[in-house]
């Protein structure tokens, strides 16, 4: 039985049953066939305090990755944008599946429509700096309130009407059925979300055969657009040395005709830097990587380091 290690979150445990399913039986077996072991990391123990504080990069991934390498489980999965950019030692990212909805959407409480609806002042919830900074560009005259907990607990603030809103990643909403609480999905070309935002990271010891049942299936449920999207994003977040709780934003696409588009923002209380490219040629997953890094010293040239260091969320 394959034993796949998971944060207890009900966002991770459902996660990580959809991709335990696909490599047991394609999608259509049961749970007969794989355990989910859960797994307490920093993250997940420390729920009140901003992830600015705590360590941001890594928070949620660290326990888990100790588990994989000490034998306990067989496979561990991450929401990638949680991932630190650089390689564990020991650990390969096996699979990068298909990615879902990767926008940023807005859950509000009774009588609001979207974000252009919230009242003038209104207060809305996040604890991402990203977020916060795009949400006060829109809206400068909002109070954006920090706030941290599973996606419940975040559209409770919401629904009981602490808050006009709170935005979460549609990608969570979705897979958890939650699709009836968006009010607005913005759309991730304006509104850039988090790097990798909306994919998942399957990751295995880096002795697993090559030709076991589970690395063939692993192989299988790669998706190569997804794959070269995310790698061009996080590759722009390593290059820039901002970790996942920093001010920075990105968002890519492979074309149909397999060009890769990116575009990332960085963002300060005074100053906004955003810059778009397109590859020439079809992408490959060495083009992907020098494609971010080749956008983040656009953007470093252009001031961004100072950016990074900006305060958005107390």
């Amino acid at each position: 039985m394959m034993r796949l290690g998971t944060r207890a979150s009900t966002l991770a445990r459902t996660q990580s049953a959809w991709v335990a399913r696909q490599l047991v039986a394609g999608g259509e077996g049961d749970s007969d066939g794989f355990q989910l072991v859960n797994v307490s990391t920093h993250g997940d123990r420390d729920r009140t305090s901003p992830l600015t504080r705590i360590g941001g990069t890594g928070v949620f991934v660290s326990a888990v990755r100790e588990a994989l390498l000490a034998g306990e489980v067989d496979v561990v999965v991450h929401s990638l944008k949680d991932l630190p950019t650089l390689p564990a030692d020991g650990i390969r990212l096996a699979a990068i599946p298909v990615r879902e909805n990767p926008a940023d959407a807005l859950v509000t409480r009774e009588g609001v429509s979207d974000l252009a609806a919230i009242p003038h002042g209104g207060r809305v919830g996040t604890g991402s700096p990203r977020r916060a900074a795009q949400l006060m560009l829109a809206r400068p005259d909002l109070e954006i309130v920090p706030i941290r907990g599973n996606i419940e607990t975040r559209m409770a603030f919401a629904e009981r009407g602490e808050l006009d809103a709170v935005v979460l990643a549609a990608a969570g909403l979705l897979r958890l059925g939650f699709e009836a609480r968006i009010a607005e999905s913005f759309d991730p070309w304006q509104f850039l979300p988090a790097p990798a935002q909306g994919a998942l990271a399957v990751e295995v010891r880096d002795d697993l055969n090559p030709e076991s049942d589970l690395a063939r299936a692993l192989s299988e449920l790669d998706h190569a657009p997804t794959r070269f999207a995310v790698t061009a994003e996080r590759a722009l977040l390593r290059a820039l040395e901002a970790g996942c709780s920093a001010p920075v934003a990105a968002f890519s696409e492979v074309s149909a005709d397999n060009r890769l588009i990116l575009k990332a923002g960085v963002y300060g209380r005074n100053t906004t830097i955003v810059r778009e490219s397109r590859t020439d040629t079809p992408v490959t997953a060495a083009s992907a990587e020098a494609a971010g890094r080749a956008l983040a010293k656009d953007m470093l040239a252009s001031g961004a380091r100072n950016l990074l260091a900006e305060e958005w969320l107390a």
